[in-house]
């Protein structure tokens, strides 16, 4: 069974930069693409950013476009979000994804069900 495990999170200044890690287990890793969700308090949860099981395919959410970048490190499990130009509105809960099965993509739907889902971890942008 897959487990995810997030890492990195906190309290950030506006402008500054965070790398998440999100570490998987349970499975072999390179056969498995990996995302990002983000969940703001109050609000639905969203996509963020997504990588291929090779990782020659990256898409990300037009709001962090530019900004966030999404890469693997298949020798230590383990995927890295690395997020520049922080601001207030980036602030949310970030959840590690990776489907359950090696043929299925990430959409942009927070699908329960046909991914394997970390605990979050909160990052804070605040002056």
């Amino acid at each position: 069974q897959v487990q995810l495990k997030e890492s990195g999170g906190g309290l950030v200044q506006p402008g500054g930069s965070l790398t998440l890690s999100c570490e998987a287990s349970g499975r072999d890793f390179s056969n498995y693409g990996m995302g990002w969700f983000r969940q703001a308090a109050g609000k639905e949860r969203k996509f963020v950013a997504a990588i291929s099981w090779s990782g020659e395919t990256t898409r990300y959410a037009d709001s962090v476009k530019g900004r966030f970048t999404i890469s693997r490190d298949d020798a230590k499990s383990t995927a890295l979000l690395q997020m520049n130009g922080l601001q207030p509105e980036d602030t949310a809960v970030y959840f590690c994804v990776s489907p359950l099965n090696p043929k299925w993509g990430i959409t942009t739907l927070p699908d329960l069900d046909r991914y394997a889902w970390g605990q979050g971890i909160p990052v804070t942008v605040s002056s």
